[in-house]
């Protein structure tokens, strides 16, 4: 009998997922749900418009959305359109692969100020993500701070750092772009509260920032360890590369091109200049002791007008399943949160890893509904189908989502691959 399973969110965990249960055998049907009206979640949304290779993951999604077994509702909110109690009462299995959609705020005097974005609205804006295609963020000034020392906040500088002919490749959105282009901002200043050895950026990334053609970043030597530490082998071969590359621009001359990113670490930001709106950044030096960033009391200025905090996200509570608010992920143990309800990737876990990290959830807890569900029973896609005509939602099927595509890739001007729509009404209106 077939085992129906609903599986919320169709990032990169709700597609491993799905694929780990193919790979099973054809004993399952399974339903993908997801609130935008374009699939692939973190790989459209998340990842750099410029780092087109890294969303190559999605052909192999692709593949997997075409299979018979699979369906893809886009456009249905879990908790708005359909409960998760609903989808439990209409599938023998649901898996929550939602994410993590909270960020962890900058609770500092000032942090509340126009001027200051979380990373996920700042990154969602230059992704095309419909819910922050009005973020419209303050780039009016010379310089801008990004806080944090993960990928994220390499990201978000990069993207404000390089010309048209560097991003011509890309699918950044054209509203976006000038945005970018008509700014004075030449000064960016990427803040870390530890040193280079606790940096979490990966190598390739902080490489790219040495090759930008009109930025050039720059370190203080001062701040280098003499050597790299590292927590293991491979952390230690990581940490070692990411010197040798922090010490390359360490050397590199100011003004030798129109702009600069400044990596700065043992700085942690106490509060937000400004009255109106950001003015300003206050920071306290800091020394690592055991691993932790402590104050010296010894503080200083910068002057910007726009702050972006990129120092880490939290899941959303999602009602009809058990949230642990310290960890802020959905309560569950290796996976299994309740009886036919299962979590995976960030939502299990917490924001850790990379893509393919997720493909471990994926086989571990469709190993988890094959030892956990007996046989099938429950209505599935028939259920949730009822209950979203009866409601009036407008789900959005795969084959809608690929005449979306269709459409964003005949509007791009090439090298471009795409020009993204940035609303769910231009995305349905292709439809109609």
């Amino acid at each position: 009998m077939t085992v129906t399973v609903a599986i919320v969110g169709s990032g990169p965990a709700g597609f491993y997922t799905a694929q780990a249960l193919l790979d099973r055998g054809d004993g399952y049907a399974i339903d993908i749900i997801d609130l935008q009206p374009a699939p692939f979640g973190l790989i459209r949304f998340g990842v750099a418009p410029d780092h087109q290779a890294t969303k190559n993951v999605m052909r192999k999604f692709h593949q997997t959305a075409l299979r018979d077994q699979v369906s893809f509702f886009g456009n249905v909110e879990v908790g708005r359109d359909v409960s998760v109690d609903e989808l439990r009462d209409a599938y023998d299995a649901v898996v929550l692969a939602i994410g993590a959609s909270d960020e962890r705020g900058l609770n500092i005097p000032g942090g509340g100020l126009p001027g200051v974005y979380p990373s996920q609205a700042f990154a969602g804006w230059y992704n095309a993500q419909p819910q922050y295609r009005d973020l419209d963020p303050l780039l009016d000034h010379q310089a801008i701070a990004v806080i944090g020392n993960g990928n994220v906040a390499i990201d978000v500088a990069r993207v404000l750092v390089k010309n048209e002919n560097e991003m011509a490749s890309s699918d950044l959105p054209e509203h976006v772009a000038a945005a970018i282009a008509s700014s004075p901002l030449c000064d960016v200043y990427v803040f870390g509260r530890r040193g280079p050895n606790q940096a979490k950026f990966t190598n390739v990334e902080l490489r790219e920032m040495g090759r930008l053609e009109q930025c050039v970043s720059l370190v203080d030597p001062a701040q280098l360890p003499d050597e790299a530490s590292g927590h293991d082998e491979r952390d230690l071969r990581l940490k070692k590369k990411n010197l040798d590359t922090l010490r390359g621009f360490a050397g590199a001359l100011p003004g030798s091109k129109p702009k600069r990113v400044h990596f700065q670490f043992y700085a942690m930001p106490v509060e937000v200049l400004g009255e109106a709106r950001v003015e300003g950044l206050r920071l306290e030096r800091t020394q690592v002791i055991e691993g932790r960033a402590q104050g010296t009391g010894e503080t200083f200025e910068i002057a910007c007008g726009a702050v972006v905090a990129a120092i880490g996200y939290r899941a959303r509570a999602i009602e009809g399943a058990p949230f642990d608010d310290h960890r802020g992920v959905v309560s569950n143990t290796d996976g299994r949160v309740g009886d036919g309800l299962y979590a995976v990737g960030w939502i299990m876990r917490g924001p850790s890893g990379v893509i393919s990290t997720n493909k471990k959830d994926g086989v571990l807890v469709a190993g988890h509904i094959e030892a956990d569900i007996g046989g099938g029973g429950k209505p599935g896609r028939s259920g949730l189908e009822g209950l979203l005509r009866d409601r009036g939602v407008r789900a959005v099927s795969y084959d809608d989502w690929q005449a979306i595509e269709a459409a964003e890739i005949a509007n791009a001007t090439p090298p471009a691959p795409r020009r993204k729509f940035t609303t769910t009404d231009e995305m349905l209106a292709v439809l109609d």
